[in-house]
């Protein structure tokens, strides 16, 4: 569905490439994180594919066709985005904060139409906030802002949804309460979900494809089970660990000294 191909990037004026040569793919209908250190390129990466910024060097592809070429406009019916954060100026309702996902929908001058809030309010209630509705944004915890967010994306009605770090900030009951959610979204509409995340033991449990990064590079490009190994997260992380299977799972430890 997603092909990223053979991707340079670099800030103008600046000596060395951010990205280089990056180039793996993503299925449709699966979860596929892109694991790696702070400064490995995974959010650099990430606003090249929804244009922020723009490739010196290769091709994203959706489909057949160019991705670098499509409009915002255009890009925004195809992925829609869950930011890492994200601290609004003003205090909108949760309700708002969803119904903001239409933005692409909704023509220039237009009001949100019935269709517009009947699709945010199916896309609170599938993700469990519809309670939240009536509250501040700015008033919500952490796991809860994350949600909501998880909802203007569903209520954007794009096949591709991009996460940056959805678990940053957040603790271990809230980190599992938000993959819980998305796979159990990603198994019922069928999306394709790009994400990044830093734990590996979060990637291994919540992911059907892992791409592996550090320094701008793919380091391992594959099934969680294949790439997570002991000696390819030392490459990513710089540290050595122990990778112990269990009940048809892999659990990583760093490797400590008495």
């Amino acid at each position: 569905m997603l092909t990223v191909k053979d991707l340079y990037f670099r800030h103008p004026h600046a000596q060395s490439d951010i990205l280089k040569g990056v180039e793996f793919g993503i299925s449709e209908g699966r979860m596929t994180t892109v694991l790696g250190p702070n400064g490995s390129g995974k959010t650099t990466l990430f606003k090249c594919i929804i244009g922020l910024w723009s490739s010196h060097q290769g091709s994203i592809l959706y489909g057949d066709q160019d991705l670098t070429k499509f409009s915002y406009g255009q890009r925004a019916r195809i992925i829609a985005v869950v930011p890492q954060e994200h601290e609004p100026p003003f205090p909108y309702s949760v309700a708002d904060i969803v119904l903001m996902g239409r933005a692409s929908h909704v023509s220039l001058f237009s009001t949100p139409s019935r269709q517009d809030y009947l699709a945010a309010d199916a896309a609170m209630e599938n993700i469990g906030i519809n309670h939240l509705r009536d509250r501040p944004y700015t008033r919500v915890s952490g796991g809860e802002r994350q949600l909501v967010l998880i909802a203007r994306a569903i209520a954007q009605e794009t096949p591709i949804l991009i996460l940056d770090e959805p678990t940053s900030h957040l603790d271990f009951r809230n980190q599992v309460l938000v993959l819980s959610k998305v796979r159990e979204i990603v198994r019922q509409k069928g999306l394709t979900v790009l994400m990044t995340l830093h734990d590996p033991n979060l990637a291994m449990l919540y992911s059907d494809h892992l791409v592996m990064m550090n320094e701008g590079r793919i380091i391992a490009n594959g099934p969680p089970w294949d790439t997570i190994t002991e000696v390819n997260l030392q490459r990513i992380f710089g540290i050595d660990v122990v990778v112990i299977e269990h009940e048809g799972t892999k659990m990583v430890y760093p490797k400590v000294t008495q």
